[in-house]
Parts: C-alpha cells; sequence; structure tokens
C-alpha cells in the first residue's frame, strides 16, 4: 500500500513538473513571424487580461489565460504601460511582456518647419497616423480651446511653434495641440510680452508680425530688416504690402499672385487694408519672434528680392524702384506707398 502511494505521489510530482515545464515552455518559446507588422494598442487603465486577449486573436501569443495567470503571479499585471506597441518579429509571450512594460510603445515623429500653417500641420498630423486633418483644423480655429491654453486670439494660427515633437499614435488632437501651444509659451517669456507691450504691441500683434516676418525671408540675418521696414511703415501709417498676407486670404491659391488679388480686398491684404493683417498667417520661429520684438535700428521702409533669394533694402521709393527695375522686371512693384 506505501510503495502504491509512493508511486503514486512519484507520478504526480512527475506530472507536476511535466505541467509546470509545459507551461513555462508555452510563455518561453516565440512564436511564427507574423506575416506583417501587428499593432496593439493599450489604453490606460487597461485590465491585462483585456491586453492579453488582444495578443491572443492578433495571434502573438497562443493563450491569454496562460499569460495573464503568469503575470499575476510574477506582481507584473499592472505594470503594462499604457501606448501603441507594433511587433514585426516573432517574441515569447514573455518577451512580449517586457517590451510593454519597458514602454516601448510606438512614436511619431512630426517635424514642424518654421513658416508652416495650421492646415500644413493638420495634413502632417494626418500623414503620421494621428488622425484625419480636418479635426485638427477644426479645433486649432475654436476660440474656447484657444483661450483653455492661455492664447488670448480665437485660434491657435501662429502659436504652434516649429520644432521636433514625438507622440503616441493613441494621443488626441487636443494633447497633440496642447505640446505645440506649450512650446510657444516656453519660448515667448514674460519678458518677451513685456517688452512687446513697451513698444506699443499686443502679443497677439507681436505674434502676428512675427509671422509676416516669417513669411518674407528664409535668412535669419534678414529678418531684423525686415522687421524695421514693417515697424518703419506702421509708425507713419503706410500700408505694409506683404505679399504672404495677401496669398493667405486667398482661399485655395493657386500659386499664381495677381494684380486682381493685390486689389481684391480681404481682411488680410496689406495692400488695401492698413495696419497689420487681423491675425498670424503662419507659425514663426524664435528667430521670427525676436526680430519682430528688436527690429534693426535702420531707416528702411522698402525691400525687394535679388535673383538668390536675398534682399536689398531702400529708404526711398525712388530707389527702391530702381532695384526693382534691376532684379524684378518682370514682377509687380512691392511695398510701394498707397
Amino acid at each position: 500500500m506505501k510503495r502504491a502511494l509512493l508511486v503514486l505521489l512519484v507520478v504526480a510530482l512527475a506530472a507536476g513538473a511535466a505541467a509546470r515545464y509545459a507551461f513555462f515552455l508555452l510563455l518561453e518559446r516565440p512564436g511564427p513571424p507574423p506575416p506583417a507588422p501587428i499593432r496593439i494598442d493599450v489604453a490606460a487603465g487597461e485590465r491585462f487580461r483585456t491586453t492579453a486577449t488582444k495578443l491572443e486573436v492578433a495571434r502573438l501569443i497562443p493563450s491569454a489565460f496562460a499569460l495573464t495567470l503568469w503575470a499575476r503571479f510574477k506582481g507584473v499585471d499592472r505594470e503594462i504601460q499604457h501606448g501603441a506597441y507594433q511587433f514585426a518579429e516573432p517574441l515569447s509571450p514573455i518577451a512580449l511582456v517586457e517590451k510593454m512594460r519597458s514602454g516601448e510603445a510606438m512614436m511619431i515623429h512630426v517635424l514642424l518647419p518654421e513658416g508652416a500653417t495650421v492646415q500644413d500641420l493638420a495634413v502632417t498630423l494626418e500623414r503620421g497616423g494621428l488622425g484625419p486633418a480636418a479635426r485638427f483644423v477644426a479645433l486649432a480655429h475654436d476660440p474656447a480651446f484657444a483661450h483653455s491654453l492661455g492664447i488670448d486670439a480665437d485660434g491657435l494660427e501662429g502659436y504652434l511653434f516649429p520644432d521636433t515633437y514625438f507622440f503616441s499614435p493613441l494621443d488626441g488632437a487636443d494633447k497633440v495641440l496642447s505640446a505645440f501651444v506649450g512650446r510657444f509659451h516656453s519660448v515667448f517669456t514674460a519678458e518677451m510680452a513685456a517688452e512687446a507691450q513697451t513698444a506699443g504691441f499686443s502679443v497677439h500683434q507681436m505674434v502676428t508680425l512675427a509671422s509676416v516676418i516669417e513669411k518674407e525671408t528664409a535668412r535669419e540675418e534678414e529678418r531684423p530688416l525686415v522687421s524695421a521696414v514693417f515697424r518703419n511703415r506702421l509708425r507713419r501709417s503706410m500700408p505694409l504690402q506683404a505679399d504672404p498676407t495677401v496669398i493667405y486670404g486667398i482661399e485655395n491659391f493657386n500659386g499664381n499672385l495677381t494684380r486682381r488679388d493685390l486689389e481684391t480686398r480681404t481682411p488680410y491684404n496689406t495692400y488695401t487694408e492698413p495696419g497689420l493683417p487681423p491675425g498670424p498667417i503662419a507659425n514663426p520661429g524664435r528667430s521670427a519672434l525676436l526680430a519682430a520684438i528688436h527690429p534693426a535700428d535702420v531707416p528702411y521702409l522698402y525691400f525687394v528680392a535679388r535673383e538668390d533669394g536675398t534682399h536689398e533694402f531702400n529708404t526711398t521709393l525712388a530707389d527702391h524702384n530702381r532695384a526693382v527695375n534691376r532684379y524684378q522686371r518682370s514682377r509687380h512693384v512691392r511695398l510701394q506707398t498707397g
């Protein structure tokens, strides 16, 4: 009898060891390579069993139940980081868990260049997989949302700071746009706002001016000179006559600016409307913002583009017209007095 019990005990232990071996083999053996990269989204606060089920449905693991038991036994079932994960190579169930514990989630790289508009950014975000462009455009033009982010304007044009950003595919439009505005607030300091006020400009007006400077020249050394031209013209109540503002006010601009466009009144046509446009026409970078606040101490009132992309600056209309004849005989005269 004792011998029979001993045999049963040995068999039971052997069976338990074999089951334990099979269980851990199940969790440590990589599965077959996926035919294409597989994305698994883990929401914030999601139960581990839910995540494991997604892995099983995607055929990345053989058993959600087994993986859940192991994770609870190890105490790692509450350590999964939320985010979107992409799996392109065969990994064992345990390795999959470790990847999600370490937070190796997918990140989308977004670069907003200086001078880009809300529409440009929205298209970039859509192409990056962060959501429909229309959603970003609508939110960026929502006055309540702009005010909630500390922007004293009816939209976010001008306040989406050009820089490199990284987002999770699960980030909502509000979180994404908030990151751009947050970067603006860190760059446009309280001291800069005070300098703008001392010069007689609101923050919104200064950002608007910076956006026009940004679109007029890509050369950093020229921006204080362009700023001086516009500041000098504003002081003299001369129209800015800046082509980029006219273009911004044209819906579905085809790339060909005509004299008729220059003569058509829109809120952004600085040939027909006095002063600054009603708001920014692009999102300026740090250099343009600083140039708007600190114009060069020069008397220039005009500038014209040379063939190499630089500009010639002049104080008198006669000198400006001669420069136009040299560099842009076939183009319309820019920045003439109204």
